[in-house]
């Protein structure tokens, strides 16, 4: 028996404490983006857990032994007290990365986030010609305030990631999309197709770019890595309808990140609420460290206990770890299906059907993320 309570080699007996916290403090946002990772049903405000339970979940995050705090949402900018949640981050230990849109910050409140300890802005842009992005984050006037939060960040010294979401209706911008990310001084850019969960799964057909665009997308990124080699730092992120092999779910199901709702629910993957029949603890009820190691949930999906063939006698099953288990869910009907983004599954072939037939397709007109509330 492992230290947990699970079985050696069942629920990952050799578990590790996750180096990662993603903390959605909000689903509140300005912008619409259409390839939104957040649920269909997003929490409501009364619901958000309170600074004062914040603070306590990051003291026993760091008792834990978690390294990297992501302030995420929605917008986490529009809590009043995430100043407070920074501060408490800069006295655990925790690096700490702001995940922002941008569009509400001002230099001012910026100073005071960074004068507090934070460490780190991520800011996501649409396109890099201006009309494009706006129309897709659904936000007049963003892409120029994006910029200037932007050129803030540097400013204050404080280092700077832009992440791109790319799709069919931005794709071709890809190439002014790296300059501009050299011109703003970033010092890592994330090209990330979008992954078909939640919002973006409704607008796939909009979203979805052609095989040919993905593979010269990649042949972009490779020659942008080696030109600006020491410059910029270029993650690239591929969808799963063209790939071959499964992307491991957040490193593994409940191995390295740990995910808290806007209402307290720990989660194993942002999406993981997705499958029916898990229940989710919630830290107004249990101790992080307990749920780490103890929940049902996130022991469920650990290791390789769970995997059916042909997932259970692959040579690649400690790599992807099964793949993404909302996925093969959504698409096969059973969460411990083989992820249909491996060859190797009997339903890779429709899987991939689906990405070629909508591309193909006139992309019809967004359905936009809108305050659709959870009951």
């Amino acid at each position: 028996m492992s230290v947990n309570g699970a079985k050696d080699g069942d629920a990952a007996g050799d578990l590790k404490a996750p180096i990662g916290l993603l903390a959605e403090l909000t689903h509140r946002c300005p912008l619409q983006c259409p390839y939104c990772s957040n649920p269909l049903a997003l929490e409501r405000v009364n619901g958000e857990l309170s600074g004062e339970i914040w603070l306590d979940v990051l003291a026993q995050a760091a008792e834990l032994g978690v390294l990297q705090l992501h302030l995420s949402g929605g917008e986490p900018t529009v809590r009043r007290d995430l100043e407070d949640i920074v501060a408490q981050a800069a006295r655990l230990g925790l690096y700490s990365n702001l995940i922002t849109a941008g569009v509400l910050l001002t230099r001012e409140r910026l100073q005071v986030l960074a004068d507090r300890g934070l460490d780190h802005v991520q800011i996501s842009i649409q396109d890099s010609v201006a009309a494009n992005a706006d129309r897709i984050a659904h936000y007049a006037g963003g892409h120029a305030k994006k910029l200037q939060v932007a050129r803030w960040t540097r400013e204050l010294k404080l280092p700077l990631t832009i992440n791109a979401p790319v799709h069919r209706q931005n794709i071709d911008s890809l190439p002014a999309i790296i300059e501009l990310a050299v011109a703003l001084g970033a010092h890592r850019l994330e090209v990330a197709h979008v992954q078909y969960y939640g919002w973006a799964l409704e607008n796939r057909q909009a979203l979805m770019p052609t095989r040919a665009q993905v593979l010269h997308s990649a042949e972009l990124v490779d020659k942008a890595r080696t030109r600006l080699k020491g410059v910029l730092v270029i993650d690239f992120v591929v969808p799963d309808y063209y790939a071959r092999r499964p992307k491991p779910c957040m490193g593994g199901w409940g191995r390295g990140i740990i995910t808290i709702t806007p209402s307290g629910n720990v989660l194993p993957c942002h999406a993981a609420q997705s499958i029916a029949g898990l229940a989710f603890d919630n830290v107004r009820q249990r101790r992080l460290k307990d749920i780490w190691f103890a929940s049902a949930a996130f022991n469920a999906y650990r290791g390789t206990h769970w995997m059916r063939e042909p997932c259970r006698s692959c040579e690649f099953r400690e790599l992807d770890w099964g793949g993404c288990r909302c996925q093969a869910l959504a698409f096969t009907g059973a969460a411990s299906n083989t992820d249909p983004a491996c060859d190797k599954s009997p339903d890779h072939a429709a899987f991939t059907a689906i990405a070629l037939t909508d591309s193909s397709r006139p992309a019809p007109p967004f359905a936009f993320r809108r305050p659709r509330a959870a009951r």
